[in-house]
């Protein structure tokens, strides 16, 4: 029986990848065609609808990038998946919404999991992500060789949600090492540091970060494409971990400092380019100028 993967975005097509070159059969399906070829090519199944891979897989993973995409994938799946089946869940999305396609899909006898990532596109790449996985633990277990596939490590954080909410945590601190490290960035090119000098003495120190580590070569290099997670897409996220602060009554000044930063750089057309980008912006702020 095959992996079912619905959803081969930059995330998605990075763990199909990884599953097939750990001798999995997979079976995903995209609404884009050029994303079904990428299927193809890598020697996966592309199906013809998120109910062919309801129908032929017994574990299927869901990478969607909206509210409005997992309710219809939830009823594409409710529709065809025999029961037993389980879902896992690998959104950022609120926990109301997938709790509803849980509820959902065990109307028809699936399981679904909330397993959110942590990790960049280019870390899904290596395998280096982790699993924030919740819900039935029987059924947690029943996918680990899935999980083990395309990630390094599955932390089970128990009842359902409580993957989306440590994903809520870890993203909180994203953007903000994200931000940060573009202002440092900034701050030594405008004083005529090289900006790869200020990569390699960094990471060495005491004012390193995994995000430093990811996303100062690319601020460095001044290339932001392509993305290994979109500023677009980003600001989805975003917009989550916001509301879900504000329904508990938590403050988030830090965070809440690096929005204006990620909405220039939507507004400057960045949308489409990794969230590293947020360095140019800061450059252009800051009238600084690269030293060939």
């Amino acid at each position: 029986m095959k992996t079912g993967i619905i959803g081969v975005g930059i995330m998605g097509s990075a763990i199909a990848r990884n599953l097939v070159g750990a001798g999995m059969p997979v079976l995903g399906f995209d609404i884009a065609p050029a994303r079904q070829k990428e299927l193809g090519a890598m020697g996966a199944t592309a199906a013809r609808s998120a109910e062919e891979v309801a129908k032929g897989a017994e574990i299927i993973l869901t990478s969607l990038p909206s509210i409005a995409a997992l309710d219809a994938t939830a009823q594409a799946i409710r529709s065809a998946a025999a029961k037993g089946t389980v879902v896992a869940e690998i959104s950022t999305l609120p926990i109301d919404a997938k709790e509803r396609a849980r509820d959902m899909l065990a109307a028809a006898g699936v399981t679904l999991l909330d397993c959110p990532l942590s990790g960049t596109g280019a870390q899904a790449v290596t395998r280096d992500l982790v699993v924030f996985a919740s819900g039935e633990r029987q059924a947690v277990e029943r996918c680990s060789r899935v999980f083990d596939g395309f990630a390094r490590l599955t932390e089970y954080l128990g009842a359902f949600g409580n993957g989306s909410k440590m994903k809520y945590v870890a993203n909180l601190l994203v953007a903000i090492h994200n931000v940060a490290t573009a202002e440092a960035m900034v701050l030594g090119v405008k004083a005529g540091l090289a900006p790869g000098d200020i990569v390699k003495v960094i990471a060495s120190g005491a004012g390193n970060s995994r995000v430093f580590e990811l996303r100062a070569p690319l601020m460095a290099k001044n290339d932001y494409l392509p993305a290994t997670m979109k500023i677009d897409i980003w600001q989805k996220d975003m917009a989550v971990i916001g509301e879900f602060a504000k329904s508990l009554g938590v403050a988030l000044p830090t965070f809440a400092a690096t929005v204006p930063v990620y909405n220039a750089a939507i507004g400057l057309g960045r949308g489409a380019e990794d969230t590293a980008a947020v360095c140019a912006v800061l450059e252009a702020m800051a009238g600084a100028e690269r030293r060939t």
